[in-house]
């Protein structure tokens, strides 16, 4: 008899560690695996079209930009 209550308690033991530890940590664990996955490849594509603004050409002449940056200015005597 006290045999049989002891299994029963292991069991119940068991199945609690089961069911509310491990199980819970193995979803948490994967949830949180897949929003990694997920975050690296938002990282990525940013840094691709980071890369594709840099590669692109510059709009106007680099001249025009040039001499928009110099101020011209008047000798004062």
């Amino acid at each position: 008899m006290l045999r049989l209550i002891f299994e029963l308690f292991v069991i119940y033991i068991l199945y609690k560690l089961i069911f509310e530890l491990i199980l819970p940590v193995a979803k948490t664990t994967s949830h949180i695996k897949k929003k990694m996955n997920e975050m690296q490849k938002n990282m990525q594509e940013q840094q691709y079209q980071q890369q594709e603004v840099k590669k692109s050409p510059q709009s106007g002449n680099p001249k025009q930009e040039k001499n928009e940056d110099y101020i011209d200015y008047e000798e004062v005597r």
